[in-house]
């Protein structure tokens, strides 16, 4: 083979490389709508926009007085609000208000492209303003999952500035995030390869390098109250970079790693001891509404 035919060889793979990876990019970023049934009573659908316009839908359940301390529930990619029914019959029931949307692109929010966070965040800014609208001093809790923790601390303007937080399965860095995610199908050769041709995407998808798509450093922002969950099992989030995530944090904060769990059932973990630990922070940091003694169990 001759010097002319190796490089056009490896010319051809580069751009079949590049093609590749912009197509699996582009599919990772495409909205994906879905139905979400209307909340149960006293629940009732919300509309707002983002600041950048994109319309946003939410399920809003009014707390037990008009000043209570109220939630925000933000899903995890491919998700919606309908995610959170549990938790929001719970949380409602201990007398809290609150809100679960659906991210853009996803459940029936308006069909943007995702970004795994960056614009999401204006997303959880618009909902929380939507909270405080004529309360700006309401105390605000939020549960963030996967995407939906992202999107609680990767704002402009810094994190959520809420009163307590609870992270489910957050990665620390979107350059780890994709590397995990390619490496579980196609093993870590490979993924060092495909790694940087998805990441990179960041500057021509988004207009920022993909740095800034990191929660791990966000989160040194924020100071409140702290409750980061993992899966002992992750492999899209390790519990190493649970730890890591943890360990930025400057706040008050507990770290629990659920031996034997993997991304998706760290994502929906729904236990007595889940519900105990959720209930301590927001108690803490919100102080609790009178009302039931659990709350509403689906």
């Amino acid at each position: 083979m001759t010097l002319r035919r190796v490089a056009r060889t490896a010319v051809s793979l580069l751009l079949a490389g590049l093609a590749a990876s912009w197509i699996a990019g582009s599919i990772m970023s495409w909205p994906h709508a879905s139905a979400v049934a209307p909340p149960a009573p006293p629940g009732r659908i919300v509309h707002f926009a983002a600041a950048d316009g994109v319309p946003l839908t939410g399920s809003y359940w009014p707390g037990m007085r008009p000043d209570a301390p109220a939630i925000l529930l933000l899903h995890g990619i491919d998700s919606s609000r309908a995610s959170f029914a549990g938790h929001a019959a719970w949380l409602n029931g201990l007398g809290y208000a609150v809100l679960a949307i659906d991210f853009r692109g996803h459940g029936e929010s308006g069909a943007a492209f995702r970004s795994f966070g960056l614009y999401e965040a204006r997303d959880a800014a618009a909902a929380l303003a939507f909270l405080r609208a004529g309360n700006p001093g309401r105390r605000v809790g939020l549960i963030g999952i996967s995407l939906g923790g992202a999107a609680a601390l990767l704002g402009e303007d810094g994190p959520l500035p809420v009163q307590a937080m609870v992270l489910q399965a957050v990665y620390p860095d979107l350059r780890d995030a994709i590397f995990n995610r390619i490496a579980q199908r196609t093993g870590p050769a490979l993924a060092m390869i495909g790694e940087p041709l998805l990441s990179y995407q960041s500057w021509l998808r988004y207009g920022v390098p993909p740095d800034r798509l990191a929660p791990a450093e966000a989160i040194r922002l924020y100071h409140g109250p702290l409750l980061v969950i993992g899966g002992g099992a992750d492999l899209s989030t390790p519990p190493d970079e649970t730890r890591r995530l943890y360990d930025a944090a400057p706040g008050p904060k507990e770290l629990w790693l659920l031996d034997g769990l993997g991304h998706a059932a760290a994502s929906s973990v729904w236990t007595d001891a889940y519900r105990a630990r959720v209930r301590a922070l927001f108690a803490r940091a919100l102080g609790e509404p009178e009302q039931a003694e659990t709350g509403h169990l689906p």
